[in-house]
């Protein structure tokens, strides 16, 4: 199978807990606290990886958290390669409240990266000999600038890998400008993209206008519970998810770039990938907290989503 790498600059122990009210100036009780490593290309990785797939993660990682977070992935049997940094792994929290099955996110900042850190970090990605895929997901931390995806882009062309970038902003934008393979914007961030505002109904148009810039061969545009769109330039297809019980949407978008990668990493066309990465996305949401899709909940979504767009 060919070779799956996905790049986090601004990796987190996400931490997740419940209580059956929020308070203030009470002292609460919450449950057992849940563990879990987290950041954008690091959910993916592990997505895979529940998924019965592998893919290297390569990240930057310190301190004492930064030792913690190493070893949740081991836990979970990830392959990573690690570029150590003066600063601590950053730690973000989340609480339910079981009563009203309301979510709260606390999302810290990650620490101040060096410029030895993600130039380290890049050469890293250089050095990988069999990638196909490179994923370069989530946020970046404070000294990480903001044309680093546009620089894996670069990378990624010399290696002919293809790049799929979910990311937001100025990051998002100038990696475009470089040009990849598949983006994954929201509909506020494909806005932000063309400089205007696009309504839910014209998502398709817009998304082709920036693919026929030519600097992208896919955009797959995600709308929350109304699923996602897939548009290349002789495709559009759009994918609604089925009904579930719907417990967090923490780690769901990754679930979807997850499914989707590898989907097209077994050769499956991108209409499958999609659905497949829709279903991913959806099983996700069905799980309390940070945790991710279930192999059994993706599969069986995708079976319904099949079934639906073969009527």
């Amino acid at each position: 199978m060919p070779s799956i790498v996905t790049v986090t600059f601004n990796p987190a122990i996400d931490k997740s807990t419940s209580v059956p009210l929020l308070i203030h100036e009470k002292k609460l009780k919450g449950t057992q606290p849940v563990y879990e490593s987290g950041g954008g290309g690091i959910n993916v990785a592990r997505a895979i990886r529940k998924l019965g797939a592998e893919a290297t993660a390569i990240y930057l990682a310190g301190g004492y958290s930064g030792i913690t977070f190493t070893k949740l992935l081991a836990e979970e049997s990830i392959e990573t390669i690690v570029t150590e940094i003066k600063g601590n792994t950053r730690e973000n929290f989340v609480v339910v409240e079981t009563d009203t099955n309301k979510q709260y996110r606390f999302n810290m900042p990650g620490p101040k990266i060096f410029e030895d850190e993600w130039q380290q970090c890049l050469r890293t990605i250089e050095q990988i000999k069999d990638a196909t895929y490179i994923v370069a997901s989530g946020s970046l931390p404070e000294g990480v600038p903001t044309d680093i995806f546009a620089r894996i882009a670069t990378i990624a062309q010399k290696k002919n890998a293809r790049l799929i970038v979910d990311t937001s902003g100025e990051a998002l934008k100038k990696a475009l400008d470089a040009g990849v393979y598949l983006i994954k914007p929201n509909l506020t961030e494909l806005s932000s993209l063309l400089g205007k505002e696009i309504p839910i109904n014209g998502v398709s148009n817009a998304a082709r206008e920036l693919i026929n810039k030519g600097n992208c061969e896919v955009i797959v545009v995600s709308m929350g519970n109304a699923g996602a769109v897939l548009v290349t330039k002789e495709l559009i297809q759009q994918v609604k998810p089925p009904t579930v019980k719907r417990k967090s949407t923490v780690g769901a978008g990754d679930s979807m770039v997850a499914g989707i990668t590898l989907s097209l990493s077994k050769n499956k066309n991108l209409k499958e990938a999609i659905q497949y990465g829709v279903a991913c996305g959806t099983a996700a949401t069905m799980n309390e907290g940070t945790e991710l899709c279930r192999k059994e909940d993706a599969d069986y979504l995708f079976t319904l989503i099949q079934k639906e767009l073969s009527i």
